[in-house]
């Protein structure tokens, strides 16, 4: 008796898990798919209202101060209340404010939907990822990368799917609409398989997010700089299709299709190649590859070869954070939920903040120019590969 009761506890254990990992790679699909229906069609909200890419900029700030304030209340919140209950309500939230971008009937209401738009977005971004590292508890072995591949996946298939709405010219309401519905549907069914169980953590006293120092302090910067090029290439990639080499709505949406498309692939393929590579060398050549492949986009100024160069980005891009995190959570004297929260920190506030960077930018200097930036960035990603050498070399040599 005690020995099939063993065997039973067992197959629960695997199934259960098994049921969560599906569950919590829904959700990150969702997150990258609710991400791409908005950024697909930027350049229809700024047509609508007739901004300048000056004027965009300071709208797509409030996105991230929105993120910036409910990221460290999520931590909290998942401390102390069950994860289940938070992340399904975050994510679902995310899924439901996104109609109300396309309500907005002036800027300001604009700016206060993005606020709560990204608000909610930073509440799903910390909450999906607690939930996938404890399912990489339970599993013994890494799988987050494939869980940061979903998200790839949902905002390739998503952005190439509001390029044939836009290319069908479907209105903005009735898109938005239509895929918070579908998508906060899939939200309800996948919580049904999410673990309840909070992350563990040494004290609730120690702070969620921190600011990298000291020994963490590079590899803040060199998520930053992944980070803010991922958030550039999101908002700016469609505009710079259609605005600056004069393309048809429906083949600006590919560019983030095809950056998010080959982002996927890079981290689905990322865990093999850093075995055989090395992080040191990913990181180095993953910089190298992003830089180069934006260069050529920006010089060459065909929309083939703006997607070529956008595709580079993509893979160069793709296991950079991945690796970086690795490194934080090894990092000698400082408790591995601290020192990735300082970096995951400093990463998604450049995610958040490098589009209106690119946009203040690009109302002094052209948009090539503007988007020269994160080609220097991403020579800083390569300049400062050795970073993770320094901070865990018994795991990274």
């Amino acid at each position: 008796m005690s020995i099939s009761q063993d065997l039973l506890d067992k197959q629960i254990q695997k199934e259960v898990p098994s049921a969560a990992r599906l569950a919590v790679a829904s959700l990150f699909y969702i997150q990258g798919a609710v991400f791409a229906n908005w950024v697909a069609r930027i350049p229809a909200i700024q047509q609508k209202f007739e901004l300048s890419n000056g004027e965009l900029g300071p709208v797509l700030l409030g996105m991230a101060i929105g993120a910036l304030v409910t990221m460290p209340i999520t931590g909290w919140l998942l401390a102390r209340f069950d994860s289940r209950m938070v992340t399904t309500i975050a994510v679902l939230g995310y899924c439901m404010v996104l109609p109300l971008l396309a309500l907005a009937p002036n800027v300001t209401l604009l700016e206060i939907s993005l606020v709560l738009f990204g608000a909610f977005n930073g509440a799903t971004d910390v909450s999906i990822n607690a939930q996938g590292i404890d399912v990489e508890q339970r599993y013994g072995r890494p799988i987050m990368s494939s869980f940061h591949g979903m998200f790839s996946v949902g905002g390739m298939t998503c952005a190439a799917g509001s390029g044939v709405l836009a290319y069908l010219g479907i209105d903005l309401f009735p898109h938005l609409l239509g895929a918070g519905i579908l998508l906060g549907t899939v939200v309800i069914l996948a919580s049904n398989w999410l673990l309840s169980a909070d992350i563990e953590t040494d004290t609730h006293e120690e702070p969620v997010f921190a600011i990298p120092t000291g020994a963490l302090l590079g590899l803040g910067v060199v998520a930053f700089c992944g980070l803010l090029g991922e958030g550039a290439m999101a908002d700016w990639s469609a505009i710079y299709l259609q605005k600056t080499l004069k393309t048809g709505p429906g083949l600006a949406t590919a560019g983030y299709a095809v950056f998010s498309m080959a982002m996927a692939v890079g981290r689905f393929i990322g865990d093999w190649l850093t075995q055989h590579l090395g992080p040191v060398w990913m990181i180095r050549l993953g910089g190298i590859l992003a830089g180069t492949g934006l260069a050529l986009s920006l010089l060459i100024t065909q929309p083939v070869t703006a997607l070529i160069g956008f595709a580079c980005v993509g893979i160069g891009l793709a296991s950079i954070v991945p690796i970086v995190l690795s490194a934080a959570g090894l990092t000698p004297g400082i408790a591995p939920g601290i020192a990735l929260a300082a970096v995951t920190t400093a990463g998604y506030f450049g995610f958040l903040c490098g589009p209106p960077l690119i946009g203040f930018a690009a109302d002094l200097i052209p948009l090539r120019g503007a988007l020269g930036i994160i080609v220097i960035l991403n020579t800083m990603i390569a300049l400062l590969a050795n970073t993770v050498l320094r901070v865990a070399p018994s795991e990274n040599s």
